[in-house]
């Protein structure tokens, strides 16, 4: 190739480079919870959020206590979660500056039709002990995730410790929620959901509703801003403008007009 022609070439791919970044959207990367993702609500919502602000969310969805990590490394410019108190400890250690409200709903225990453990219609810590009791199988996400942690707080509340029985009839499934149902299904074990992730599965293998409405079982979801100060390469002021939409009248519009089968799942603070 001629030299003139090649450099004529090579201006004309940057120019092409150059065009392709300058369109380019802005971005945000958004640490979240597999419910969040598994439901289908941010495949519902943040598109109006994009729509509205020209800012693209990426989203990283695995679990709470993932997520943290995530945002504790300055890797993600916002979290959604739902652990009140590793949320507290996020923002008392200097990685964001306030936790906000965005919306709750609720847990639930699912099992075998079957019911070995005599769980159905119980309440959470009663269904907890019968389950260990009887040594019932039980699929427990073991991922620290919000989800996990609630859990491990129902087993504390039911004087129970089912790390003992770890391989037996208390399975940790190491995934997330829609992975550790289809164990569940799988196996005719139970489990604990949030119930949106419940109602979006498709295929329940056999698994009903045993145990809900207990007051214990309230899930409730924050979104932080991962403060600048603490790490400098966020993207703090594009983050916030999430953090106020989610919160604020289109956010929350958007949140409960979200439906899963015709119910809505995700609740305003």
């Amino acid at each position: 190739m001629p030299k003139r022609i090649a450099l004529v070439l090579s201006a004309a791919l940057s120019l092409v480079a150059s065009s392709a970044f300058s369109e380019e959207k802005p971005f945000i990367t958004l640490a979240t919870t597999t419910s969040t993702q598994d439901s289908g609500l941010l495949d519902a919502i943040l598109p109006k959020f994009t729509a509205q602000s020209g800012i693209e969310v990426r989203v990283v969805s695995v679990g709470t206590g993932r997520a943290l990590e995530i945002g504790r490394a300055g890797d993600a410019d916002v979290v959604l979660v739902h652990d009140r108190a590793a949320e507290d400890a996020f923002v008392a250690e200097g990685h964001a500056r306030e936790r906000r409200a965005v919306m709750y709903n609720d847990f639930l225990i699912v099992g075998p039709k079957s019911d070995p453990a005599g769980a159905k219609g119980a309440n959470v810590v009663a269904a907890f002990a019968r389950i260990a009791d009887r040594g019932a199988k039980f699929i427990s996400r073991g991922d620290d995730s919000g989800t996990h942690k609630a859990e491990l707080r129902y087993w504390a509340a039911a004087a129970r410790d089912p790390k003992p029985a770890s391989g037996r009839w208390y399975i940790e499934a190491g995934g997330g929620m829609a992975t550790t149902l289809g164990m569940a299904g799988e196996l005719q074990a139970y489990t604990l959901t949030d119930r949106s992730t419940w109602l979006a599965l498709s295929n329940r293998r056999g698994l009903v509703e045993m145990v809900s409405g207990d007051a214990r079982l309230l899930n409730r979801y924050s979104v932080m801003v991962v403060d600048p100060a603490k790490h400098p390469g966020v993207k703090a002021a594009l983050g916030q403008k999430l953090a106020d939409w989610l919160t604020g009248a289109a956010g929350r519009s958007a949140i409960a007009a979200f439906k899963v089968g015709g119910e809505q799942v995700f609740f305003l603070e």
